[in-house]
């Protein structure tokens, strides 16, 4: 009775360190991956008519800039269409000064992001039909971004010659050179570019950033954009995927924004996002995950599982804690599987961090300073433990100080 115990144990506390070690492993070898930069996608023609979708809520202060940035890249059949969405402030005024076209959205009920880019869509329809023809491509971006030069056709180039969405290269800045501030930074490296560019080596798809996407016309138009989740980005990128239009990564142009500058806004902006992130990894990842191995769908499959890649902190803290038990249950048991397991997946982490650090932020960040992480890691426990306890799920604009 008692080895049938153990063995349960045993099995149950190999199964959990599994599910931790796998995500480590995948981190790793997208990293080693990213280690060698790929050639650039060919060029493609330009298209014909663009219309570039900016979502804005309260972004009076700065969607000029980004709109005056947006015009220099357009054409005379272009368009830019601002989402004001319900918005108490002079976001459609600023706009309209500047050229953009403007449409208002007022509802109370259905907030974020998703909901403005559906809203913006189905105006761009309307107008179609109304004018007898619509936009080869659509591309939003964020309203409060810098954008490289030649990333708008570059990028609706790529879109309309391969059918399917695709994804400039997007990082944020730190505004402050405090170390948490660097490592954010540094994360978010590691997240978007490295990952991404690891994926793309293996020929997969990427995930959706949130700004510098393009949508080819008619998949802007069946895409489930209409959504208040909190990671709306990564959940279309994984049902876009799931209906045959995964996205596509193009590293050789860029747009940028900044991190929050103040302690309450940057805080406000994380828990957004890894509550946004954990969400879809408890919510939909293993359900996804299922459906795709079910119908052989490796592609989608791998990026559902990039998907499930913990946030870093999260990622190196669970793993730790798993190492802890299993070196306790070792010590209990003899039982040393588990150990060699979980002391396994740790190495695939700071390999990758270490490596990842070395080619992608070397200026940023030192080795020395990675060292001090494990203070970050526990700087973040309150917004994982939020998570269980008070999960926040409606959106909210992330407070700036300007």
């Amino acid at each position: 009775m008692l080895d049938t115990v153990l063995a349960v144990v045993n099995g149950l506390l190999l199964a959990g360190t599994a599910l931790l070690v796998l995500p480590a492993l995948l981190l790793l070898v997208q990293i080693v991956l990213a280690l060698r930069q790929p050639p650039p996608l060919p060029a493609q023609p330009r298209p014909a008519r663009i219309a570039v979708l900016i979502p804005a809520h309260n972004e009076g202060h700065g969607v000029r800039a980004t709109i005056m940035q947006t015009l220099s890249q357009l054409g005379p059949d272009d368009r830019v269409l601002v989402v004001a969405d319900n918005c108490n402030d002079d976001t459609a005024a600023q706009a309209r000064l500047v050229g953009a076209e403007v449409v208002e959205r007022h509802d109370a009920e259905r907030r974020g992001k998703g909901y403005a880019l559906d809203f913006g869509v189905r105006h761009l329809e309307m107008l179609a039909e109304h004018e007898g023809h619509s936009p080869d491509v659509v591309l939003v971006l964020d309203a409060d971004c810098v954008l490289s030069p030649g990333l708008i056709p570059r990028v609706a180039g790529l879109a309309q010659a391969h059918g399917r969405p695709v994804q400039a290269s997007y990082l944020m800045h730190a505004p402050t050179p405090g170390l948490k501030a660097r490592v954010a930074e540094f994360a978010m490296r590691v997240k978007n570019l490295a990952r991404s560019r690891g994926m793309f080596r293996l020929g997969l798809p990427c995930q959706l950033l949130g700004t510098g996407m393009a949508f080819p016309w008619a998949v802007a138009l069946r895409a489930p954009l209409a959504s208040g989740h909190l990671a709306e980005d990564m959940q279309l990128g994984v049902r876009l995927a799931r209906d045959g239009t995964p996205p596509l990564f193009c590293e050789d142009v860029l747009v940028t924004s900044v991190f929050a500058a103040s302690q309450e806004g940057e805080r406000s902006q994380r828990t957004r996002w890894e509550h946004g992130h954990l969400s879809l990894l408890v919510g939909e990842g293993p359900k996804l995950l299922w459906e795709a191995l079910r119908r052989g769908r490796f592609a989608q499959a791998m990026l559902v599982m990039d998907m499930l890649v913990p946030p870093l902190a999260l990622l190196a803290g669970l793993l730790v804690v798993a190492t802890l038990a299993q070196a306790i249950w070792a010590l209990l048991t003899g039982w040393v599987a588990g150990l060699v397991l979980a002391l396994l997946g740790v190495a695939a982490l700071l390999v990758a961090i270490v490596g990842a650090r070395h080619r992608f932020a070397a200026e940023l960040i030192g080795l020395g300073e990675l060292l001090k992480a494990p203070v970050y890691v526990l700087a973040k426990l309150p917004i994982y433990l939020s998570f269980v306890v008070r999960r926040q799920t409606e959106w909210v604009r992330t407070k700036r100080d300007h």
